[in-house]
């Protein structure tokens, strides 16, 4: 892999915000120039640069060790980089005092992973804690507090401890608290690694729904790849603590270029067999080709034209998924080697319609 940064061409549906007064483009949320960070002779950020949009789901994924715990500090403020810009709502935050960042840490909800509620606390305390030390009245704290009790589906539980809640309502109190004084940017470190599955779609559909309804910008930072891909807007991929990889969720998903992009994704793509890819050899009778396609008319027979087109051609895995209402296929064809010709004549025809092809290898024998 090159490292360099890839991103996915813009498609009619790229999600930009715009003011609705002047119908212009709003101003990012975050925006970050440069930003590097390093520990001793490790460099946990280096050279980065990235823009959160007004109202958008940015989720960043990456191996452990790439970077992102440290991107998220920097975002709160709770780590300074050591070079670069970061500003938030349009205001530089590299250089202010603890005092000047308390105003802007309120503009920024955390939800992490393990909650961090405080056991000794009900849950409205819990919530209203962010708003005591703001200094709201004990009766607003309590307003806001009901409120998002009733946001987030916990309405009977304000006078529970947390001891008595599942995971997942312990999570609904963090991302209620998270909301309390209402921010701008909503921060997500792995809220759902610790939940199960069921659980895990429940707070995803909750914070969809936070998003859509309260217009808040949310930044997810996750090594769980169907996470994103339930709900983020874009995707920034991240290693050794730079962007290599960025663009709308369903086209990075459907696409990927990068080798990380495509390992990190492996889970959530359809894959080669692994009998069929353990017996692939550099010579054989049938050439096996990897065929990445996205298409507006891929549900109204695109996919059967292409074998139809292709009678040679024998499919071996794969179909059609959509992303976002956007229809993607990945699949996989063996073609016969000879009469010579053939593989060349699919392989042009396939890139013919905008198709990613790739070679795997060859078999001896159909499969």
């Amino acid at each position: 892999m090159t490292g360099r940064n890839v991103t996915s061409q813009p498609s009619a549906t790229a999600f930009v915000a715009v003011d609705p007064t002047t119908g212009a483009p709003e101003a990012p949320v975050v925006a970050l120039s440069g930003v590097s960070r390093s520990f001793g002779p490790t460099r946990a950020l280096d050279d980065l640069s990235l823009t959160v949009r007004h109202g958008e789901i940015l989720g960043i994924i990456g191996r452990s060790g790439a970077g992102k715990s440290t991107l998220i500090r920097c975002l709160n403020g709770l780590e300074r980089p050591d070079s670069g810009h970061i500003e938030i709502e349009g205001r530089d935050i590299v250089g202010l005092s603890e005092g000047e960042l308390q105003p802007i840490r309120r503009k920024i909800g955390m939800i992490f992973q393990h909650f961090n509620l405080m056991s000794a606390k009900t849950v409205m305390d819990n919530i209203a804690l962010p708003l005591k030390i703001a200094g709201w009245s004990k009766a607003e704290r309590r307003a806001r507090a009901l409120e998002l009790l009733d946001l987030v589906g916990l309405s009977d539980k304000a006078g529970s401890y947390p001891a008595a809640l599942s995971g997942g309502q312990k999570q609904r109190v963090g991302i209620a608290r998270a909301l309390s004084a209402r921010p701008a940017l909503l921060l997500s470190d792995e809220a759902t690694s610790a939940l199960d599955p069921e659980t895990t779609r429940s707070i995803l559909t909750l914070l969809k729904d936070i998003n859509r309804k309260l217009g808040v910008t949310v930044v997810l930072i996750t090594h769980e790849m169907e996470v994103v891909r339930t709900i983020g807007d874009r995707v920034a991929v991240l290693e050794a603590g730079r962007i290599v990889e960025e663009g709308e969720v369903w086209h990075v998903f459907s696409d990927p270029k990068t080798e990380l992009t495509q390992s990190l994704l492996s889970g959530v793509r359809p894959q080669l067999p692994a009998y069929i890819a353990a017996g692939l050899t550099p010579d054989g009778r049938e050439t096996v080709l990897g065929v990445d396609l996205t298409d507006p008319k891929l549900g109204n027979g695109l996919f059967a034209e292409i074998l139809e087109r292709l009678p040679a051609a024998h499919f071996l895995h794969g179909g059609i998924d959509h992303i976002h209402d956007q229809p993607v296929a990945r699949f996989f064809l063996t073609v016969p080697r000879e009469p010579a010709g053939l593989v060349d004549e699919a392989t042009a025809y396939l890139r013919s319609i905008n198709a990613r092809v790739e070679v795997l290898g060859h078999v001896s024998r159909p499969v």
